[in-house]
């Protein structure tokens, strides 16, 4: 049911749009913006349906467990819904709402964007401010993954000493493992790198978005070895170029 509101309100959105647009002159070219990344890279960014449709898109949104994950992926303000509490970023502050006190456990300001990141690979790591380096390969049931490092400028989010490593099937260039450091509390870099696997997808509007992650250990060279958990899965994704209002993403006022 809140998907199909979410839905709704985008077609609502973007029919008001088009009915209030007036009819000028001269009509402004837009800017369009040269991307640089690293060639190989750009082959993963390909395989899973290319910048510039990721670039078209305005609005994210998936299901995890009984969480509706709602991104504007312009702004990057987020919204997450569930039956006992709501939290999000609307530009301003991280905000929570609760059904009732200790709903929600956790720490808002570290989760609220946390799935969006690993839902939103490989293309959030096309993001401004980033450096690319080539990363030593993983292997894994003998297959050999290629890797790129992605670090981040010192003013980029809340942890821009956070680093990912992604790694590709070297034949089809789709991605199957990603490599990062959690600083949120430490606030320091750091070299130990959690693992995941992604190796189910999805197609979604055009884009290939994961449909199940799984975290692997790793022996003591750094290579995945087995599932350390069951997989996470994403169900009821949603993929619009239709833009939601930036109220959607404020906190809700009490009655």
């Amino acid at each position: 049911m809140k998907k199909l509101i979410l839905l709704l309100i985008i077609s609502f959105v973007v029919s008001c749009k088009k009915d209030s647009k007036k009819v000028t002159k001269k009509e402004e070219i837009p800017t369009i913006k040269k991307e640089h990344f690293p060639d190989q890279l750009s082959k993963v960014f390909d395989a899973h349906g290319g910048i510039k449709a990721w670039r078209n898109a305005k609005v994210l949104s998936f299901n995890k467990d009984e969480e509706v994950h709602t991104t504007d992926l312009e702004t990057r303000h987020i919204v997450i819904n569930s039956p006992t509490y709501s939290l999000g970023y609307n530009g301003k502050e991280v905000w929570l709402d609760e059904t009732k006190e200790g709903a929600y456990k956790g720490n808002k300001d570290f989760y609220y964007n946390l799935f969006f990141y690993f839902y939103a690979m490989p293309f959030v790591l096309a993001d401004d401010g980033i450096t690319y380096e080539k990363a030593d390969e993983i292997t894994f049931e003998g297959t050999n993954y290629p890797g790129y490092k992605i670090s981040y400028n010192a003013d980029k989010g809340t942890s821009p000493d956070d680093n990912y490593i992604i790694y590709y099937n070297p034949k089809t260039y789709q991605m199957e493992w990603l490599a990062y450091t959690v600083t949120f509390n430490s606030k320091e870099p750091s070299d130990k790198y959690n693992l995941i696997r992604y190796n189910s997808w999805e197609n979604v509007n055009g884009l290939l978005l994961p449909k199940a992650i799984t975290w692997y250990k790793k022996d003591e060279k750094g290579m995945p070895t087995e599932p350390a958990k069951p997989a996470m899965e994403f169900t009821l994704p949603l993929v619009s170029q239709g833009k939601l209002a930036d109220s959607f993403f404020d906190k809700p006022v009490s009655k």
